[in-house]
Order: C-alpha cells, then structure tokens, then sequence
C-alpha cells in the first residue's frame, strides 16, 4: 500500500467520522448514514490494499 493510499483512505475514514459526529450532534440521521458509508468505504479500500500488499511481499 503506497503512502499516498494510506493518507487518503484515512482521510476519507476521519471525514466519514466527523460526519457520523455531526449528524448524531444535529439529529441528522442522512448525514450521520453518510459518515458511516464513508468509513465503510475506507475500510474496504484498506483491506483491499491489504490483499495486494499480502500478494506482492
């Protein structure tokens, strides 16, 4: 996994977090859904790139 994957699936997993944050302070359950799809979306990524870097070494 190159740096730059690492950098962007983990921005990608605190932005998901700040949504989820802020959807459950304004009682926004869209954006709060929207947060936990970001983190999912990340988390999927990283362990993908788990499975190249598994493959590769």
């Amino acid at each position: 996994m190159s740096a730059a994957d690492k950098i962007k699936n983990a921005a990608q997993d605190l932005s998901g977090r700040a949504k989820e944050a802020v959807g459950g302070a304004k009682d926004d359950d869209a954006m709060r859904a929207e947060g936990q799809k970001d983190q999912a979306s990340a988390d999927v990524k990283q362990r993908g790139e788990h499975v190249k870097d598994a493959f590769k070494g």
